[in-house]
């Protein structure tokens, strides 16, 4: 056999083995197909970047029909039931990081006020299982598109959160896990002068968080965060107390579809403050910077180079402290993939991601990425030691990311991530509640 004839063997016996992964992947997936079209996400506007070049790439390799025939079957059955207009729909979405890799519930939206205002209402279960319930009022096209206007309501029940101590000398020995429910009332605002640009604010109040034993499936044989670590912040308290919570923002985003990049970048700064309102003791502010940049190598962008980079301070005065499940942390799907989700946990925390993306089929993309960074006390003290590396393979549409498959490696070892997010959707854009605990 002649080295081209080997060759085309050779790819003819790697597609075949991937369409038999992808298809897998696929029949596992179920509702999970349109996960990352999040309900709270107000629809795409036209992309500040834009070409005449096609959405969809059609890769390096010619996509086998069958792999085609079931992502467009499944996107047929699937897409519309989560990009609600009036009635029932899935709700899809509005779960935290470690609740399992889908999550699903009904929902019902109507438009009101002259189809200028909706109300929605939802609840979901995960698989492992979480539980949320929400109500929400938005008016999002006041002042021809410029202004929305919303509040929210929701209950959540967070059954097996990670905790591992404070700061980046943690081990992954002394893992424990806690349950949070939460309720939280939230009325946010938000100002768009150009299609890319947004400013937001919004202020609410967190009801006492309830913090217990861990619950739900699977769950690991794992001391309680209150018996592994009674003396970090928060952790031996009776009760905790509640927080009036608020946050301003700015936000450039030129992407040209929020799940599926492949032109574009996201630029944003925020403050956010929690204020104590039981004893003040956990009274602090919190700065976040965070960048992301999609910059396509060929013309067709089916080489595609993603980076993104995010930085948190956390600044409490004299006699006043962050509780561990507000504190920055670091580690899981979207940050340092070779280690467990909440990994580290300290008052400020860097990280940076690079990744490599080359479409192999029309819907499939390979990549290779690196992830750095680290916790600190002090912001003088952060560095990029904590590192993770690794490849995977990202299924999606022309907008939308709905798998991926991720194999990473760092200093605890290897760690396998299946998700049906991209890498770097970032739902904190959309999220209008507290993020309690602190979601990495």
């Amino acid at each position: 056999m002649g080295d081209e004839a080997m060759f085309q063997t050779c790819i003819r016996c790697v597609s075949r083995f991937i369409v038999v992964v992808v298809l897998a992947m696929l029949a596992g997936a179920g509702a999970a197909f349109a996960q990352d079209l999040r309900t709270d996400d107000s629809p795409e506007q036209t992309p500040a970047v834009s070409s005449g070049v096609p959405r969809v790439n059609p890769g390096l390799l010619m996509e086998p029909q069958l792999l085609t025939n079931a992502i467009d079957a499944a996107f047929e059955r699937f897409e519309e039931s989560v990009t609600p207009g009036d009635g029932l729909y899935l709700e899809l979405s509005n779960m935290i990081t470690g609740s399992g890799w889908v999550s699903v519930g009904p929902g019902y939206r109507r438009q009101v006020f002259n189809r200028n205002a909706f109300v929605d209402v939802s609840a979901a279960v995960s698989w492992r299982l979480y539980n949320m319930v929400q109500g929400r009022f938005e008016m999002p096209e006041l002042a021809n598109r410029h202004v929305s206007v919303g509040t929210q309501v929701m209950w959540q029940n967070q059954t097996q959160v990670n905790y591992f101590g404070l700061g980046s000398t943690s081990s992954d020995a002394n893992k424990s896990q806690y349950q949070m429910q939460s309720v939280d009332f939230v009325g946010y605002a938000s100002v768009r002068p150009v299609t890319s640009l947004t400013i937001g604010g919004e202020y609410g109040y967190l009801r006492r968080p309830e913090i217990m034993s861990p619950g739900g499936t699977f769950k690991p044989t794992l001391p309680t965060t209150v018996e592994q670590f009674p003396n970090d912040p928060g952790v031996g308290i009776s009760f905790q107390p509640s927080y009036l919570h608020g946050e301003a923002s700015i936000t450039s985003d030129t992407r040209d579809h929020r799940s599926h990049p492949t032109i574009g970048g996201l630029y944003r700064a925020a403050l956010t403050t929690f204020s104590d309102r039981s004893t003040g003791t956990f009274t602090f502010r919190q700065y976040e910077a965070e960048a992301a940049q999609f910059v396509p190598v060929t013309e067709d962008r089916g080489w595609v180079l993603a980076l993104h980079g995010w930085m948190v301070a956390s600044d409490a005065s004299s006699g006043h402290d962050v509780p561990f499940y507000l504190l920055p942390s670091l580690g899981g799907n979207n940050t340092l993939r070779a280690y467990s989700d909440y990994r580290f946990h300290d008052r400020n925390l860097v990280v940076v991601n690079a990744e490599s993306r080359w479409a192999l089929f029309t819907h499939m993309d390979a990549a290779i990425f690196a992830d750095a960074g680290n916790v600190a006390a002090r912001i003088e003290d952060l560095n990029l030691r904590k590192t993770s590396y690794g490849a995977g393979v990202r299924l999606h549409t022309d907008r939308m990311t709905f798998a991926r498959l991720d194999v990473a490696y760092g200093a605890e070892g290897w760690r396998v991530v299946f998700r049906t997010t991209d890498p770097l959707r970032l739902a904190r854009l959309t999220r209008r509640v507290a993020a309690a605990p602190f979601v990495p």
